[in-house]
């Protein structure tokens, strides 16, 4: 019997239907390359691999990788002992598609890092804390709107598909759940930019949100730049959608001075 680790932010899901479900959304089939991250005791890894011949899973738990092992043999599942913080996920190939029930206390790293593989991915598919979900598909003028939410959006289409109570789970979480899906925008839909400079525009934008974007952008962006943009300076970071943080790293690529 394996005691979900807080340390590792476990909580195994449990539910029978919620894990149907998943899966049937997932809707995978032989021939892809699937990779599970934090498979714990299994209730996803199952499931999957009766319906594919192979699955890969990245675990950092040392006893759940043993568990799985012995589970299955390395022909049918490859545990790679790691952090998904840190592993390579370009190193399995492309189309991939990538799925998990995510350890909560590590979801908007692992996302920020899932997102430098976008190219190589074909969908994800995860398990996270509801008030994440609300994040990443947030619109401008809300509480919820923020980095994460322009960040995602600008590189994946998000579908929220359905929501998971607490007693899904064992330990139950003190929060709700969701599982959302991402899927990588192709080239023609994103617009060419210096990346690092788009990520240090949004990330300055929200640094301090009860602050105008004069205040917080005015480091990067004069008054001549806003009023050349059409941009309102008095405006807070989560009023501007998406287009327009672009509009800005464009205009500051091409015209750093303003």
């Amino acid at each position: 019997m394996h005691t979900p680790r807080k340390r590792f932010g476990q909580n195994f899901l449990i539910d029978d239907g919620i894990i149907h479900a998943i899966v049937n959304a997932i809707h995978p089939q032989p021939g892809e390359t699937v990779v599970e991250i934090g498979p714990g005791l299994g209730a996803l890894t199952r499931p999957l691999l009766e319906r594919l011949p192979h699955l890969h899973a990245v675990e950092l738990d040392r006893d759940i990788v043993a568990r799985l092992q012995r589970s299955w043999p390395a022909d049918r599942l490859t545990v790679h002992s790691c952090d998904a913080l840190k592993f390579d996920f370009g190193s399995l190939g492309t189309g991939l598609r990538i799925i998990g029930n995510l350890p909560y206390n590590i979801s908007t790293p692992l996302l920020f890092h899932l997102m430098e593989f976008s190219a190589q991915i074909r969908d994800m598919t995860f398990m996270l804390q509801k008030e994440v979900v609300e994040r990443m598909v947030a619109e401008p003028c809300s509480n919820d709107y923020g980095r994460l939410t322009i960040m995602l959006q600008r590189r994946f289409h998000l579908e929220w598909l359905l929501d998971v109570p607490p007693t899904a789970f064992n330990p139950p979480p003190r929060v709700d759940s969701a599982v959302v899906r991402l899927i990588p925008k192709t080239a023609a839909e994103v617009v060419a930019l210096d990346e690092a400079l788009f990520a240090r525009v949004v990330q300055t934008a929200f640094s301090q949100r009860r602050k105008t974007l004069k205040n917080t952008l005015g480091s990067l962006l004069k008054p001549e730049g806003f009023a050349a943009l059409g941009i309102d300076s008095t405006l807070r970071a989560e009023a501007l959608p998406l287009a327009d943080y672009e509009r800005i790293a464009q205009h500051l690529a091409d015209s750093p001075a303003t």
